[in-house]
């Protein structure tokens, strides 16, 4: 069985007057709330295989902080993760189904969406992964990413 890990960074600080957004820090709130993800992966026996990670500064402190708790685990930044959509996740997470447990560390609403197509089949308007959340995938029989073809295991935030 794979079973795909979803992050949303945590809360970021707004962005300052000509700063970009993917130059967006993490702000202390957003800080603590990496390291309780990191955490809670650790007690749940969730450490990745290998993390795919957007280029924003806040998804890579989001995943440093994580890393701090739970140790090293092979990563590699993706820029495709940065402002995708729900599909261009799914296509990401299909080009690693070699991986065992894949962690995709991103924003929303492209990762709160690929949870709902995996999970109901269809993203709809739904909202719901808060800044730090995880939600945790089970996809049947090492299946293909696709809508409805996985289990919502777990989901948490902070």
């Amino acid at each position: 069985m794979r079973e795909l890990i979803l992050l949303r960074h945590a809360h970021a600080d707004p962005a300052v007057p000509g700063q970009a957004d993917i130059d967006r820090p993490l702000s202390a709130e957003g800080l603590a709330e990496a390291e309780a993800a990191g955490r809670w992966l650790r007690e749940n026996g969730l450490i990745p295989d290998c993390v795919l990670c957007s280029p924003a500064r806040r998804t890579r402190e989001t995943l440093e902080a994580v890393l701090g708790i739970i140790g090293y685990v092979d990563q590699r930044l993706e820029p495709g993760i940065y402002e995708a959509t729900s599909g261009t996740l799914a296509a990401l997470a299909d080009e690693h189904a070699e991986v065992g447990r894949l962690l995709m560390v991103g924003h929303n609403p492209g990762l709160e969406r690929l949870a709902a197509l995996l999970h109901s089949g269809q993203t709809g308007e739904y909202r719901g992964m808060p800044p730090g959340g995880i939600a945790v995938l089970d996809l049947r029989d090492a299946a293909q990413i696709e809508p409805g073809a996985a289990e919502l295991s777990a989901f948490w935030w902070p």
